[in-house]
């Protein structure tokens, strides 16, 4: 069997340690919910976009969270109910409306980050200056992967 040094020498073995590694580690950050958040992680999902974005219609969250607006719209139901989110009338289009956190929507999403941001600064203070540095580059990259399609 292929130790994870020779499987990423080549563009398959890169991408097959990446898939695995940054699934774990999205369990992992996953995991570091508070246990009275009773949202689920597509909810979560979109207030970050929402705290990250700002206020947008239903299409645009729908876009952004790479789901159908049916979906996003019974999400979004859902986070108007708990009182996460409210709706109001688009300014120069009737036919839509836009989505703005609440005050406790963002509340509750700044808290979210803050827990899982403290657990993920911990793991990295075990790590080298160097092995820090790697991520510090790599965090970009990453992101750039995650948004093409």
């Amino acid at each position: 069997m292929p130790t994870v040094e020779s499987a990423v020498r080549t563009d398959a073995g890169l991408a097959a340690e990446l898939r695995l590694s940054v699934m774990r580690l999205r369990r992992r950050l996953a995991n570091e919910r508070h246990p009275d958040n009773e949202l689920s992680i597509a909810q979560m999902g979109v207030l970050g976009v929402l705290a990250r974005r700002g206020a947008l219609t239903l299409g645009e969250l729908a876009a952004a969270e790479r789901v159908q607006p049916p979906s996003m719209t019974r999400t979004v139901n859902c986070l108007q109910e708990s009182g996460d989110v409210v709706r109001r009338p688009h300014e120069t289009d009737g036919r839509q409306v836009v989505v703005e956190l609440s005050d406790q929507g963002r509340e509750r999403v700044l808290a979210d980050r803050d827990r899982r941001d403290a657990w993920l600064a911990q793991r990295l203070v075990e790590l080298s200056p160097q092995e820090r540095d790697v991520l510090r580059r790599a965090a970009p990259l990453l992101e750039a992967l995650a948004q093409k399609d």
